[in-house]
């Protein structure tokens, strides 16, 4: 059986719709590409090494539709190496709909979406999931994913879809590496899903001024 790790760019407020660009995600969000800015040699090197042994890809329609777009023209480009490996791999798409796949080595998985991504964990070794927020949050329902990297980016939004919203159950996960800062301020974080679920316990008495929610 092989992994499924989802790979996750956010604010420091969670927002993780639209990093690529204004045109990925638009609807009632004013700040698409906020991303772009804050990208140095470090994020872009991580990026590169998280995709290195990924032997299929796992999208949602919106991001499959922009990559589709985008990536069969940029081989022999300065994006030459994730270019052709995208190229190259096959593609699953989660979607209600019917779409037309033309990119090649593309496949529209069943309406049992659950039961298809396992079927894809069997088949392949490494499955990354980029972006798609929609499908992250059934994947983090279902807990359909073995490891999930985060970069978190040092700005504040105040607005837009969140990586973990209205998908995420109690769940606990583990650092499997240090986190790593980039110069511009953006710190990759790398987890793996552990068993069970948050423990609870008692940091103190109220009156020793411990809690945050006052």
């Amino acid at each position: 059986m092989g992994l499924i790790q989802i790979e996750l760019f956010a604010t420091l407020d969670l927002v993780g719709q639209a990093p690529g660009g204004p045109e990925e995600d638009p609807e009632g969000f004013p700040h698409g590409g906020w991303q772009a800015p804050l990208i140095d040699e470090v994020a872009g090197a991580q990026v590169m090494a998280a995709y290195a042994d990924t032997d299929a890809l796992l999208l949602g329609r919106r991001t499959y539709d922009i990559f589709a777009g985008y990536w069969p023209h940029q081989e022999s480009g300065p994006d030459d190496g994730i270019a052709t490996l995208f190229n190259r791999i096959p593609k699953y798409v989660a979607s209600r709909g019917t779409p037309d796949l033309d990119w090649a080595g593309s496949t529209l998985l069943g309406p049992d979406l659950a039961e298809a991504v396992r079927e894809i964990r069997d088949r392949h070794e490494h499955v990354t999931v980029v972006g798609s927020l929609n499908l992250v949050q059934s994947l983090l329902r279902e807990k359909l994913f073995d490891r999930l990297d985060l970069w978190v980016h040092p700005i504040v939004l105040g607005v837009g879809k969140l990586v973990f919203d209205g998908g995420a159950v109690p769940t606990n996960l583990t650092l499997l590496e240090p986190p790593v800062a980039g110069p511009k301020g953006t710190v990759y974080l790398r987890y793996g899903l552990a068993d069970g679920t948050p423990a609870t316990g008692d940091m103190g008495a109220p009156d020793r001024g411990v809690g945050q929610d006052g």
